[in-house]
């Protein structure tokens, strides 16, 4: 365990800081309550305030992330009207099939977790459908009531006091949320068990549904058409193979079910907005790949690999 200034021990285990290039990033273990809805749960600031741009890429899970510091100038979902933010603190983002660019001004603190689209479904207690490409102000989701818990983080600097303080809200919102329903549990089983190669059609017949009524309830509960769901977990396949760097783009292409390369590259554009090497050799900040020089060149994060 690594223990800066700002961590202590306490809730479901010890805080662990450590520093990974221009980020001091904070983890414990997960409360059982929340394990199977989540896909990630990181605090982190900047070592040294730094002014970013950075490209958001499509992850197939929706995303909660509480700042404790400095907001967002501008979140923009790229190839959609009216797609801008403007100036946004703690946001809810729904699942997403394109990308985005978000500014920060430098000094970022933050919470971010990551749930499973029905696990977000089950939280934010509505249709995912409606939070689909978007990027919402948390208390729009979540209530009122959420700027004063964001309040209460953000004055105490002990991260296990704001895991706390975080945990148990939404166990809370989890003890009163929907139950998904279970063909489309079932649904998106099948679809992210195979990395997003299972056909529809046999994933109607499995779950005992026609395909039109499955796009209509799976849409509902997760936020993506299963097609749509389909390309995205194919590509986030892909970018985790390239991060590991031991397969040609032709392999990689073939593993993850794109016809060719040329395949394989249309899809990148589509969804990050840049080439399959570009992306690998982008730097990266929490979440994000960075986009200029403004950006702090020794951030890391985990993003990419998931």
């Amino acid at each position: 365990m690594v223990l800066g200034a700002r961590g202590t021990t306490a809730g479901t285990g010890a805080v662990e800081i450590a520093r990974l290039g221009g980020l001091w990033r904070v983890t414990r273990p997960w409360p059982p309550g929340l394990r199977p809805y989540l896909r990630s749960y990181v605090g982190y600031w900047e070592a040294v305030p730094t002014p970013y741009e950075a490209r958001l890429v499509p992850t197939g899970c929706a995303t909660l992330l509480i700042s404790l510091a400095e907001p967002f100038t501008q979140l923009r979902r790229l190839g959609m009207r009216d797609g801008g933010s403007g100036s946004i603190g703690s946001l809810v983002v729904g699942l997403e099939d394109r990308p985005a660019i978000c500014t920060h001004p430098g000094g970022q603190e933050a919470i971010r977790v990551e749930f499973t689209p029905l696990g977000a479904y089950r939280l934010f207690g509505m249709p995912m459908s409606e939070l689909t490409n978007l990027a919402v102000e948390i208390r729009d989701v979540l209530g009122p009531g959420t700027g004063e818990l964001v309040e209460r983080m953000a004055s105490t600097r002990d991260w296990a006091a704001r895991f706390d303080l975080l945990d148990a809200a939404l166990l809370d919102r989890l003890g009163l949320g929907p139950d998904p329903t279970p063909e489309v549990d079932q649904a998106w089983q099948l679809l992210s068990g195979s990395a997003g190669a299972i056909p529809i059609a046999r994933i109607a017949a499995e779950v005992g549904w026609s395909q039109g009524y499955l796009i209509r309830r799976f849409t509902q509960q997760i936020g993506l058409t299963p097609k749509a769901s389909a390309r995205v977990l194919r590509f986030r396949r892909a970018v985790t193979l390239l991060g590991r760097g031991t397969a040609s783009l032709t392999e990689i292409s073939t593993a993850c079910g794109f016809y060719d390369q040329a395949h394989l590259n249309r899809e990148f554009r589509a969804f990050a907005g840049t080439t399959p090497g570009r992306m690998v050799a982008a730097r990266r900040v929490e979440g994000a790949v960075a986009l200029t020089r403004s950006a702090n060149s020794s951030k890391t994060s985990s993003a990419a690999a998931r």
